[in-house]
């Protein structure tokens, strides 16, 4: 058995994705499940590829998503995918979308000033705000910023999770900010329906998140609050460019969502990790292999959307037709479009903080949220 870690702060080893399932106790997603989602090749490939009460989510009028982002750097290519399939269940489900910058957690959990979290919360939020949600229906919520409402639910919340419980699923903290902060992304998981009235909740989001939302299930579980458990949809991880692992922030090759052309071309030349044979001939005659080719595995999770095409390329590839330059040459311009449109609409944006003012939460949701929670408070 290949050894491996995956936890909320550390993604070691080459993850056996169906014995995690049994560790996290999630579920395979069905076929029948995945044809009802919106099409997408994140679910249609099965990258989306377990979860919890998915079935709930599917059926609701009018359900949530809660996705969020730490800002620990610039925000890069692992991240990109998640938020823009919240954006299409957004535009075809109606679905409301919640998205918590925890920027406390990064001061408890990283080596990282304030300010240099500041920093990148910044550049995060006008990222964020380049995927084009539906100011109608999108909240962005700040720790630090939006702590009437965060902290008075991490509060009560934090009554509910217990010292066991935290060891169980964490380990034993570091300091008392880690030990807390499962209450605070507890208050972003529930907060939607605090604010909205009970209802499903699905938190897409990578795998080695999902210990944050058993957490806060366990929470609702406890039904002293008028919230369902939220569902999550789990995902695999886009691996780094130089291999098997999970794409970072801190990791120098990392492309990010302010890369240019030429600097995505020069990262993925330099330093993605090939499926292709060592010489030409060799190639020719053996073909290269998919399956471990970083190039390849960006086109088939997200940057490819034809499906014929990217059989065609896995076809040539594997027969040794198409060469591990052409395949890095075809996911460079794939990602330097999808990069392209992603800049073009960050530059078209105003001021960012003027720009969020339309995606903060009102007084009244504020209100209703600190409401649910009192009126539970033993």
């Amino acid at each position: 058995m290949t050894e491996f870690t995956v936890t909320p702060d550390a993604v070691e080893g080459d993850v056996d994705y169906e014995e995690l399932l049994a560790r996290f106790g999630a579920e395979e997603l069905t076929d029948d499940q995945t044809s009802r989602f919106p099409d997408h090749p994140l679910v249609r490939r099965r990258v989306f590829y377990a979860g919890r009460d998915v079935d709930e989510f599917l059926a609701a009028d009018r359900p949530s998503i809660v996705t969020g982002i730490g800002p620990s750097g610039p925000m890069h290519l692992g991240h990109a995918p998640v938020f823009y399939f919240a954006k299409r269940l957004q535009e075809e489900l109606g679905a409301r979308v919640y998205v918590p910058l925890s920027d406390d957690e990064k001061y408890w959990f990283k080596d990282q000033t304030l300010a240099e979290t500041s920093k990148y919360l910044e550049s995060n939020l006008r990222d964020l705000l380049a995927v084009g949600f539906d100011p109608e229906l999108t909240r962005f919520v700040v720790d630090t910023e939006d702590a009437d409402v965060v902290y008075p639910l991490a509060t009560a919340f934090a009554k509910d999770i217990t010292n066991s419980t935290l060891e169980a699923v964490y380990g034993e903290p570091e300091n008392v900010g880690q030990g807390f902060y499962p209450a605070v992304q507890t208050a972003h998981l529930l907060l939607p329906q605090l604010v909205h009235g009970e209802h499903p909740t699905l938190v897409p989001i990578a795998v080695d998140q999902d210990p944050h939302v058993r957490v806060s299930r366990d929470v609702a579980a406890k039904a002293r609050y008028p919230v369902q458990k939220p569902g999550a949809l789990l995902m695999k991880f886009l691996p780094a460019l130089t291999g098997p692992g999970k794409m970072s922030s801190s990791e120098g090759a990392t492309i990010r969502l302010t890369d240019d052309r030429e600097t995505v071309r020069e990262k993925i030349h330099e330093h993605a990790y090939s499926g292709g044979k060592t010489s030409l001939e060799e190639h020719r005659e053996h073909g290269g292999d998919p399956d471990v080719d970083v190039p390849f595995q960006y086109l088939a999770a997200f940057f490819e959307d034809d499906d014929e095409e990217l059989a065609r390329i896995e076809r040539e590839y594997r027969s040794g037709e198409l060469l591990s330059g052409e395949m890095k040459n075809l996911a460079i311009e794939r990602i330097a479009d999808f990069l392209d449109a992603h800049q073009e609409r960050r530059a078209a944006l105003g001021d960012t903080r003027e720009e969020l003012e339309r995606f903060r939460l009102t007084e009244d949701e504020r209100a209703r949220a600190r409401d649910a929670v009192d009126l539970q408070r033993d």
